[in-house]
């Protein structure tokens, strides 16, 4: 699978440096020093994933499943709405930590903006109780009913609610609707990022003593290099230095895969 998180990356590069170095037959004591170097990076993962309690039967099914469709054929043939990928999907230890975070808050109630094939929908349902939801948000079809599908085979996927429509038009009918969610994920288009948060705190979708979490705020490292960074990573650099000078709120960007962003309302 290719990286796509700043820790992936750089054991990527790392593995190609100690294959040069080998190659150019480098001098052997930095060599060693190169590939301990590999090592720490490529062994942190693994551990923490080893470390982190497993996924379920029905979350591991839906990892199977995602990643064993063929989504670019999907695409080609029109059947998606956007290029899609298996490295789309949260994964076990951002899954466990998004659970954590809902049994801290005793949350019942859990906004989703954007679901792919229901991940993280799913592993937060799993840790609200029987009368708790979670409203997902969801602008590709295909994607939607997918996730169903997968959803349907655990007791736990009638608590998930999906909103098949672009993402601020389930917005704005929620806020009509004067609905409000303990906990907000936000994880879909890097440069609707601003819009959703700043509708979230002027509409009021955050329940006091709520917590909104934002995926992919470190975005494969392009937020703080400059200098390779392309649309959707400077769309979260951006997204980040708005957060920052909101005074409405207060964050911590904890660099879990590929980063998640937490912020509180003050």
């Amino acid at each position: 699978m290719k990286p796509i998180t700043p820790l992936g990356i750089l054991s990527e590069k790392l593995d190609r440096l100690v294959s040069l170095a080998k190659e150019m037959s480098i001098d052997r004591s930095f060599l060693a020093e190169l590939e301990g170097v590999a090592a720490l990076a490529n062994g942190l993962e693994p551990y923490v994933e080893a470390a982190t309690t497993a996924d379920s039967t029905a979350l591991n099914q839906l990892v199977e499943r995602t990643r064993s469709e063929d989504w670019q054929t999907h695409f080609s043939r029109g059947e998606t709405t956007r290029p899609l990928i298996p490295e789309m999907l949260s994964g076990q230890v951002e899954g466990q930590f998004l659970k954590m975070l809902l049994y801290a808050l005793s949350a019942k109630r859990v906004l989703e903006i954007g679901m792919f094939t229901g991940y993280s929908a799913l592993a937060m349902a799993e840790a609200l109780p029987e009368d708790g939801i979670v409203i997902t948000c969801e602008i590709d079809p295909f994607a939607a009913e997918f996730a169903k599908s997968s959803f349907s085979l655990s007791e736990h996927g009638k608590k998930i609610d999906v909103r098949v429509a672009p993402a601020m038009t389930t917005l704005t009918q929620l806020a009509e609707e004067k609905q409000t969610f303990d906990f907000i994920f936000i994880d879909a288009d890097k440069g609707g990022y601003v819009d959703y948060f700043r509708f979230i705190l002027d509409r009021g979708l955050l329940a006091p003593g709520g917590i909104i979490a934002v995926d992919n705020t470190l975005y494969e490292g392009q937020v703080y290099l400059p200098e390779q960074q392309g649309e959707n990573g400077r769309a979260i650099a951006h997204f980040n230095e708005v957060v920052k000078q909101d005074d409405r709120v207060v964050q911590v960007l904890v660099p879990l895969r590929d980063g998640v962003t937490l912020i509180r309302r003050i």
